[in-house]
C-alpha cells in the first residue's frame, strides 16, 4: 500500500505595500499582536492610541477574510502567526527655500505582511490509515528546538558611560 502524507495549507497572508507610515512605528503596533488570537487581536488594535492602528486592523481584517474564503476557517481558530514590517520606499516632495532654492522632503513608507494561521487544521492528513503510528513518530522526531538569547542593554559592558 502507499503510505503518503498530504500537506494542507493552514496558513494565509495580507499584505499592505506603500503605507505612508514610518516602519519604526509600525512595528511598535505589530510586536504588540504577534502569537496572538483573532479577537483579541482586534480588541488591542481599536483600544491603541497610535496612527499605525488602522492600517494594520485593515490587515488584519482582509486577512480573517482570505482565511474564510481559501480555507473555510473560522476567526475563532485564527491566530496571528507572522508579522512583519519592512521599510519602503520614501516618497520624495520638493519645498521652495530662500533665494530660489528647493528642499526635498522624504516621506518614509512601508509594507506589511499578517500572516493568519488556522489552529484547528492539521498540518498533515494520512492517506494510509492503517500506518498512522509510524507517520505520527516521524513526525514528531522532526521538533526543532531553538534558544532564547535576552540581551540586556544595561549590563553589557559600558554602553551608559556617565562622563
Amino acid at each position: 500500500m502507499l503510505k503518503k502524507l498530504k500537506k494542507i495549507k493552514t496558513e494565509v497572508y495580507a499584505l499592505g505595500q506603500h503605507i505612508s507610515m514610518s516602519a519604526n512605528k509600525a512595528r511598535r503596533v505589530v510586536d504588540q499582536i504577534r502569537g496572538r488570537s483573532y479577537e483579541e487581536t482586534l480588541m488591542i488594535l481599536e483600544l491603541m492610541p497610535y496612527r499605525a492602528c488602522y492600517p494594520i486592523l485593515k490587515l488584519v481584517y482582509s486577512a480573517a477574510a482570505n482565511a474564510s474564503y481559501t480555507m473555510d476557517s473560522n476567526e475563532s481558530n485564527l491566530v496571528i502567526s507572522k508579522a512583519q514590517v519592512s521599510e519602503g520606499t520614501a516618497t520624495k516632495k520638493l519645498k521652495p527655500r530662500a533665494r530660489g532654492r528647493s528642499f526635498t522632503i522624504k516621506r518614509p513608507t512601508c509594507h506589511i505582511a499578517i500572516v493568519v494561521k488556522d489552529i484547528s487544521l492539521d498540518e498533515y492528513i494520512e492517506i494510509d490509515f492503517l500506518d498512522s503510528l509510524r507517520w505520527s513518530k516521524k513526525l514528531k522526531s522532526k521538533k526543532k528546538y531553538t534558544a532564547l538569547t535576552y540581551h540586556n542593554m544595561y549590563s553589557n559592558g559600558g554602553v551608559w558611560d556617565k562622563k
